[in-house]
């Protein structure tokens, strides 16, 4: 890992833990160079890259500001697995896998990707501070992950896939609506009587050698998320 990228990761994860709140400044250059050990560029390069991503705002020949981080933001452009969301915003959560099955199905849906081939269907609750707050129904390729296992959803399905075997996921198709409460999402979910709606996010998900693996369609409890990108003008 090159040096900047540890210098960016150590900053994000502080501004995630709160030691840096937002509206607070960051140390200055020279700090930080002293503080990691590195050059001045390696620094420059590791907050250029914070306020890309939206961490802080920097001034010329004013220490960088700390912006503020909005709490469960779901990223909608980037490809990461839940348990890596979880982690990188400090989200204690958990997992249950509540049915799993090999069958052939056939969904409406122009996303669904799988016509007239088995798969593996599941559905997971995600539980935030004692609540299941997202119910995940997935149907993954039986003829790409033929061996897996209701254990495997219970961690996480990204790691098995990338470091179990060896395949690179690359890149992901979503569609993000609004939609009625579901019987399914009153009987699964820690619903709010006032709740009416649920905000759902379907996807699939590709390999690099462009094949599809999942399709995916993630329903939220509608107050306890923020869908939200954070996004820099660039001139053309």
């Amino acid at each position: 890992m090159k040096q900047y990228v540890k210098v960016y990761l150590d900053l994000k994860n502080a501004i995630i833990e709160g030691k840096y709140p937002a509206h607070s400044k960051l140390p200055g250059e020279h700090t930080l160079t002293e503080k990691f050990g590195v050059s001045r560029e390696t620094v420059r390069k590791a907050l250029r890259l914070l306020a890309d991503n939206g961490y802080i705002q920097k001034q010329v020949g004013k220490r960088s500001t700390v912006l503020e981080q909005p709490h469960f933001n779901l990223p909608v452009s980037k490809l990461a697995s839940y348990q890596e969301v979880a982690q990188s915003q400090g989200i204690q959560a958990q997992t249950e896998v509540i049915d799993f099955k090999r069958e052939k199905l056939s969904i409406s849906h122009p996303f669904y990707p799988f016509k007239n081939e088995e798969v593996w269907a599941s559905k997971r609750r995600r539980i935030i501070d004692g609540e299941a707050v997202i119910l995940d129904k997935d149907y993954l390729s039986v003829k790409i992950l033929p061996h897996l296992t209701k254990e495997v959803l219970s961690h996480s399905l990204f790691q098995y896939i990338e470091h179990t075997l060896n395949l690179v996921i690359d890149y992901a198709n979503k569609e993000i609506t609004v939609e009625p409460v579901t019987e399914e999402d009153k009987a699964l979910l820690n619903l709010r009587p006032s709740d009416q709606v649920v905000v759902v996010v379907r996807s699939q998900v590709f390999l690099k050698d462009t094949r599809v693996f999942e399709y995916t369609e993630s329903r939220h409890r509608i107050d306890k998320f923020v869908f939200q990108e954070f996004s820099r003008r660039q001139t053309l």
